[in-house]
């Protein structure tokens, strides 16, 4: 019945589960003194919010246990911290298909060795069900062609998106040039 992350943990623990509590937020530096810390549980906790500077600290993180709370998005900068991240646990949260949620999504792509899942919307009712990936790319297609922004090549592939490729490719120029993706639209 935590009500939140306690203040007396060993700084050399390397796995900690605090699952099944009462934590409905996560403050700033909450881990700060526990950077050993490999794997994080903080499954089914009811998790509403959690603070930009929460996991600051946790450089050696590796696992990371977010699923059955009720987070919609997280902020810039929550996940800056998580080097070594290679497990990300989603599922089962409210995420809410909006703006906000391209944070999230845009770091998952940026650091594409860490394997995640369950990122579907849930709100508004008009996303409900659809994976991230998808809304993201919607968001952009309801753009003027002269008015999109750059933005990565690297999305999740539905089995349906042969059409947006196809549309991609007449409207996006792609050059790969020493590992790095550079977009020219228009």
């Amino acid at each position: 019945d935590l009500k939140k992350v306690p203040g007396n943990i060993p700084p050399d623990i390397a796995k900690l589960d605090l699952s099944n509590n009462k934590i409905r937020q996560l403050r700033a530096k909450e881990f700060e003194d526990v950077s050993e810390l490999k794997i994080l549980n903080l499954n089914s906790n009811g998790i509403a919010y959690i603070d930009p500077a929460a996991f600051s600290g946790l450089n050696n993180l590796e696992e990371l246990d977010l699923s059955n709370n009720s987070l919609q998005n997280f902020e810039y900068g929550v996940l800056e911290d998580l080097y070594f991240l290679k497990i990300l646990w989603l599922r089962e949260n409210p995420w809410r298909c909006d703006y906000n949620i391209h944070y999230l999504f845009y770091w998952l792509k940026h650091h594409y060795n860490v394997h995640y899942n369950g990122l579907e919307c849930k709100v508004p009712e008009e996303y409900k069900g659809w994976s991230v990936g998808k809304y993201v790319r919607s968001y952009y297609e309801e753009c003027p062609k002269d008015k999109l922004p750059i933005y990565p090549e690297t999305f999740d592939m539905d089995k349906d998106d042969e059409e947006w490729e196809r549309h991609k490719e007449q409207t996006v120029q792609t050059v790969k040039k020493h590992g790095v993706i550079v977009t020219v639209i228009g």
